[in-house]
């Protein structure tokens, strides 16, 4: 017996995956139900910056890109900065806020309502030839080789003196204490000479305490020369960085996606244009009644690669700043940032490989011959 096709869909949540979907199908012909926790629930994504680059742009949502920048810098312990011209791309930002106004807006116009709620059991929400995209985050599976998180406090600052180069993204900038078994870095997006979204992040297996992030974030900004600035807005998140594999759902007509099903980059926590991608594709088989089947959000290779970077920084075999750093350096901008978007092929994917430490990575590849132990909890 074949798969039958779907009749109506509900997207659960309204995080960037389910924004994602439920822009594409408003309006579409597909019956349409949208379910979100409530305000003040504890259970919504919170408010969050996302960021794409490439010459096309962030999907079906171009016209929410607050802010862009033709140049990117990164900024090693010691030596020479990059700082690399982007030609024709862009390096894109947008605030989760605009595109959660954006999406209810256009559902709006299309007569559908935002449920609000909190589902315990996305199979409470099923009906008949219809399809569940669950979008909430699920618990890490502990069954791959490596799990670091990605950890981060971020604000958006104003500086007295014109600090900031508008033109120009810090995307990392490693004059930051280097955690063991992880990489530590800053980041800045600056949307005028005065302002900009500064970060302080940090891939480890721990987290810090509220003071450790203040402390952290506040001598990036004395060690990159930003000093003191006037705190407009913040924002934080913790992003599991893992190779392990994000089971299904289970339930007939219930489809996880984002986060729970493995949609995040496993060595750099990037989501954003992998969740385009899938959602056009979820769309186009909604519109058309077939099945919703998940497409890949990552080539089986990138997450090979992706595996055995985590395991080379988990285990220090390899010093993350000059990991990251040592990429850019020996590689065009457009190959680093091709990958970690997914978007190189083999040739750009093994010189990329050639340009990385080969005794660590070495040494990486032949412990996989050893038998693999599952994480403790």
């Amino acid at each position: 017996m074949g798969v039958p096709g779907v009749q109506g869909v509900v997207v659960l949540g309204l995080g960037a995956a389910g924004a994602s979907l439920a822009w594409r199908l408003a309006g579409s012909g597909v019956p349409l139900r949208v379910v979100e926790a409530p305000g003040g629930s504890g259970r919504r994504t919170p408010e969050r910056t996302w960021c794409t680059w490439g010459q096309a742009g962030p999907g079906p949502f171009g016209h929410l890109v607050s802010a862009s920048w033709p140049r990117v810098r990164i900024v090693p312990r010691a030596g020479d900065q990059v700082v690399a011209h982007l030609g024709s791309w862009r390096y894109r930002m947008l605030r989760s806020q605009d595109l959660d106004t954006a999406v209810r807006e256009r559902l709006a116009g299309a007569g559908v309502a935002v449920e609000e709620g909190v589902v315990e059991d996305a199979a409470d929400l099923l009906e008949p030839g219809w399809t569940v995209v669950d979008t909430r985050p699920v618990p890490v599976p502990r069954t791959g080789r490596t799990l670091l998180l990605q950890h981060f406090l971020g604000r958006r600052v104003r500086a007295e003196r014109p600090v900031f180069d508008p033109s120009t993204v810090t995307m990392m900038d490693f004059r930051v204490p280097q955690p063991a078994g992880g990489v530590a870095f800053g980041y800045v997006l600056p949307t005028s000479p005065h302002e900009a979204l500064v970060e302080y992040t940090e891939f480890s297996a721990g987290l810090l305490d509220e003071a450790g992030y203040e402390v952290a974030l506040r001598e990036y900004l004395r060690r990159s020369g930003i000093g003191e600035v006037e705190v407009l807005g913040s924002e934080r998140g913790v992003i599991p960085m893992t190779d392990a594999r994000f089971p299904p759902s289970g339930v007939p007509g219930v489809l996880r996606w984002g986060a729970a099903s493995g949609s995040v980059r496993p060595s750099t926590g990037y989501a954003f244009s992998a969740l385009q991608r899938q959602a056009d594709v979820l769309a186009r088989r909604a519109r058309a009644g077939s099945p919703l089947v998940l497409p890949p959000a990552h080539r089986r290779r990138h997450l090979v690669m992706d595996s055995l970077v985590l395991e080379a920084l988990a285990s220090g075999r390899v010093d993350g700043a000059g990991f990251f750093s040592g990429l850019f350096a020996r590689n065009p901008v457009h190959r680093v940032l091709g990958f970690l978007d997914g978007g190189t092929g083999p040739a750009d994917d093994l010189r990329l490989m050639a340009s990385s430490p080969r005794g660590p990575m070495l040494r990486t590849v032949l412990g996989r011959a050893l038998p693999r132990v599952p994480l403790r909890r």
